[in-house]
């Protein structure tokens, strides 16, 4: 009942409805996926599970329609990042932030083009929709990066042998904050390898992933998220 209950309290969400989605949305491209490649016996099946991970995606798609006000608003908020201490990470903050509104947009016009609502080419706006994501991400692998480093740097330095000086309440708060920027960092690195994959044949790996590696590093990079946020939440007063 604890678990069911859970459930239901993260559904009530936007967030926590999207996060379901994407994750059952993976699965059923990683299953569908390598019964389709490993078990031809099974392939109908797969190719079914391979339909349901499309239309999960198409329904993310469509509920994104609805994000360009939200991120504004937290861009708004964050402005230049005056709060941030780190020039680095402040300055790569912005530009993720900048990335992210330009994402949605473009992402709505190739959604558009696609259902024949506005006459352009889909598949350009695809392209800039995935190129401005997957520099998103790789801003967000930098930030999380740095301040793993940072973080590090401040633990192992010579105030950490005073434990006057270092409280032990700060000092947990900083590696929980460890660990929640090295999840960041895996679940950026899992998403950028698929953007990659997205972008047009002749970059880098795109075009040569087949369906259940994207579908396991969607379902590795979607899974890190959830846990996340059921950290998040339960570490919430």
């Amino acid at each position: 009942m604890a678990a069911l209950s859970g459930l239901a309290s993260a559904l009530e969400s936007y967030r926590g409805r999207d996060r379901l989605i994407r994750t059952l949305g993976y699965c059923c491209q990683l299953v569908g996926g390598v019964l389709v490649e490993r078990c031809p016996a099974r392939s109908e099946v797969g190719t079914r599970l391979l339909t349901l991970s499309s239309q999960l995606s198409h329904c993310r798609t469509v509920l994104r329609l609805f994000d360009d006000v939200a991120m504004f608003i937290y861009t708004k908020q964050y402005g230049l990042g005056a709060e941030e201490e780190d020039s680095f990470v402040r300055c790569v903050s912005v530009l993720g932030n900048l990335a992210d509104q330009l994402y949605y947009p473009c992402e709505h016009i190739a959604w558009a083009a696609d259902a024949q609502i506005l006459h352009v080419d889909p598949a350009r706006w695809w392209t800039l929709s995935t190129a401005f994501w997957g520099l998103s991400l790789l801003l967000g692998i930098a930030r999380s990066l740095r301040m793993v480093l940072t973080l590090r740097r401040k633990l192992r330095g010579p105030a950490v042998a005073f434990t006057s000086r270092l409280p032990r309440s700060k000092r947990r708060a900083m590696e929980a904050q460890v660990r929640s920027e090295v999840l960041t960092l895996l679940s950026n690195v899992a998403d950028l390898a698929n953007a990659v994959h997205w972008l047009p044949p002749g970059v880098l790996w795109a075009g040569r992933f087949p369906p259940w590696l994207v579908g396991l590093l969607g379902t590795i990079s979607s899974l890190l998220s959830v846990y996340q946020a059921g950290r998040a939440e339960a570490t919430t007063p």
